[in-house]
């Protein structure tokens, strides 16, 4: 801890915060419900703690020094932080609160998770902020366990078991289906195994060093398929499938989805494929949160088969 944090009055940092957004010692106090001797006084002992003047009259507004204009944003995050976490304290209440929750994910989880969650929130806590950080192999659990990220969703075990500390729930479990775009030359009733492995496909994975599902399914049986276009995003997929003979190998809600804007044909895999189960990391600390514990049930909620919002 350095030596000058020892001695001050953390108190002090708040008349700070409001001096520097404020430019005025009257605008201060009145926003921290204190007079204006006591908010010049207060200035006077952070000029003495910090030895530098700070705030210095200039235009007719209190100008800050280079060295609060060094500190302002430090101090700014750090009573934002402390805001935040004392806010999570205390009783949550959906309908009033500002918290923002942040998650980590691929497009693919998120476009599974997020519409239906979303617009639960707008209903039931309609002043919340949702922050969706994109997921990256390497460091989500990292970002968990700091703290940076408050949930992870991932796809199978495709993320590994998370450490020390990291729990896990299962949000959704679906089915595999194969998409072929209306009007396919060779596929039309059924697709057969003998179709789908002479066919060209495309694949979404977002890290191209592991290995996606529907081949390791095919390589229990001694089977590949010829992935004609390899992507890190989903979100592309469905319109070259509409637009070629491609096939792509999906789960059926995301199937569904993507049958609303392009014109595709569902049909059930030949060969067995293992469901697909959409997971939510968190880790433990964090799990007794009275606002974590509400946003896990909104998340189970809005995946239930007919939920309502």
């Amino acid at each position: 801890m350095h030596p000058t944090l020892r001695r001050l009055d953390l108190n002090l940092l708040l008349v700070f915060d409001a001096l520097f957004r404020n430019r005025s010692v009257v605008a201060a106090a009145d926003e921290l419900a204190m007079s204006s001797s006591a908010c010049s006084h207060a200035l006077s002992r952070l000029r003495t703690a910090l030895g530098d003047e700070l705030f210095v009259r200039y235009d007719n507004a209190m100008q800050p020094t280079a060295h609060a204009e060094q500190l302002a944003g430090g101090i700014s995050q750090a009573l934002g932080l402390l805001s935040e976490r004392l806010a999570c304290s205390g009783p949550f209440v959906p309908a009033e609160s500002t918290q923002t929750f942040t998650l980590a994910a691929i497009d693919f989880t998120a476009f599974a998770l997020l519409p239906p969650l979303i617009a639960r929130l707008e209903k039931q806590a309609p002043h919340i902020h949702v922050k969706m950080l994109y997921e990256t192999k390497f460091d989500s659990f990292e970002d968990l366990t700091a703290g940076r990220v408050q949930f992870v969703l991932g796809f199978g075990d495709k993320l590994g078991g998370g450490g020390e500390g990291i729990e896990t729930m299962d949000c959704l479990k679906d089915d595999y289906v194969v998409a072929a775009r209306h009007g396919h030359p060779r596929i039309s009733d059924s697709l057969t195994l003998e179709q789908y492995l002479s066919e060209r496909h495309v694949a979404a994975t977002p890290w191209s060093d592991v290995g996606s599902v529907i081949d390791h399914a095919l390589a229990q049986q001694n089977l590949t398929r010829d992935v004609a276009v390899q992507l890190p995003s989903i979100m592309t997929a469905p319109f070259i499938v509409a637009g070629t003979d491609y096939l792509m190998t999906l789960p059926r809600k995301t199937a569904q989805h993507f049958t609303k804007a392009v014109p595709l044909s569902i049909f059930p895999p030949p060969f067995p494929i293992p469901h697909y189960v959409l997971k939510v990391y968190f880790h433990a600390r964090h799990a007794g949160q009275a606002s974590h514990r509400w946003m896990r049930e909104q998340m189970l909620h809005a995946l239930k088969p007919n939920a309502t919002v």
